[in-house]
């Protein structure tokens, strides 16, 4: 192989991608991100890291700054009932999606990483990487472009791919006179609704469906509970495609991916954010040894680490009538009212 033009080349550049390019630098290896999006990019998602991604991003040098949503548990709500899920002493924040992103494109761009918004990856063939008209040659290629990833398609890493479930997901942010200090997730037949503090007087409401011609607006006159208590709508509605996928491998030859193109996590888990921060560590610390066999070993115990089997099968079943149990059994000591 030719003299790379860098050590590490990671195609995507929302929070996954960053947080890699972060650990990789902090492993004294030269990194690239290129994304076609401008930065910071933003994408439908919950905005809620459990205190484990905060403490991943904190190892990463990222701090979250103190007006942001902190929230103690998560509560689950039914028809008639509602479940609490309790972090002990520790806390998880809320916080936009473009407010992260700018935190740790700040924290990489301190650490030297190139930064290449705007720019187009066409594809990817052997140690080279096809950007926009230029051939950049890396000694190791990082897809972490998402859910529909092109980058596991190149690395022909599909084969193999299990339990994919498909949903989709739409979000806004919305004004309250007080934020919760709790995340809120709703349960109704067909859709989910959760709400996430992001500051001291805004949550962001996401909803995710089955039905791809449902809208968080129909969702919200389902729940009269909460609507009465949101106040002025702070933009508009963005969807995207949410889901649930794992892969037989998420590295070859040359080639890893992390975050969702590492296959997906239902955002009912609430664990995309903090499972692509540790991901992105191991993977550094895999690419500086050598080896990403180590990383792939990781990737499974974190995969297999995150919340138990029933969160995941009641995100894909829909409303349960033990739904909301099982869900706080997943995070914690539960709470239960009638």
């Amino acid at each position: 192989m030719s003299r790379p033009d860098t050590d590490v080349l990671i195609v995507g550049g929302g929070p996954a991608g960053l947080a890699t390019a972060i650990a990789a630098r902090l492993q004294g290896l030269d990194a690239m991100v290129v994304d076609a999006a401008d930065a910071p990019v933003d994408k439908c998602c919950g905005e809620g890291i459990l205190p484990d991604g905060v403490d991943a991003l904190r190892e990463l040098g990222v701090a979250i700054p103190s007006d942001s949503g902190r929230f103690h548990g998560i509560r689950f709500f039914d028809a008639d009932r509602m479940a609490e899920g309790r972090f002990g002493d520790a806390s998880g924040f809320g916080i936009r999606r473009t407010l992260l992103g700018q935190l740790l494109l700040a924290r990489a761009g301190e650490l030297g990483v190139d930064l290449r918004y705007g720019a187009r990856v066409h594809g990817v063939q052997g140690a080279v990487v096809q950007v926009d008209s230029r051939r950049i040659c890396a000694r190791w290629i990082v897809g972490a472009d998402g859910f529909r990833s092109h980058v596991r398609r190149w690395a022909d890493l599909n084969a193999g791919a299990a339990s994919q479930q498909t949903r989709c997901g739409f979000r806004r942010h919305f004004e309250v006179e007080q934020a919760p200090d709790f995340v809120e997730v709703y349960w109704r037949e067909g859709f989910q609704v959760f709400v996430t503090p992001v500051g001291p007087r805004a949550v962001g409401v996401a909803m995710t469906t089955g039905d791809p011609a449902m809208r968080l607006d129909e969702a919200l006159g389902c729940l009269p509970e909460l609507a009465c208590r949101l106040g002025k709508p702070l933009n508009s509605e963005r969807g995207a495609v949410t889901g649930n996928m794992s892969l037989a491998a998420v590295h070859r030859d040359n080639v890893a991916l992390v975050g969702d193109a590492s296959g997906a996590v239902d955002s009912i888990t609430g664990e995309g954010l903090r499972l692509s921060f540790r991901q992105a560590q191991h993977l550094a610390r895999a690419m500086a040894l050598g080896d990403l066999a180590p990383y792939g070993e990781a990737h499974s115990k974190l995969a297999c680490a995150r919340a138990p089997w029933p969160t995941r099968c009641c995100g894909w079943l829909g409303i349960h009538a033990r739904a909301t149990e099982w869900c706080a059994c997943s995070i914690g000591v539960p709470r239960f009212f009638a």
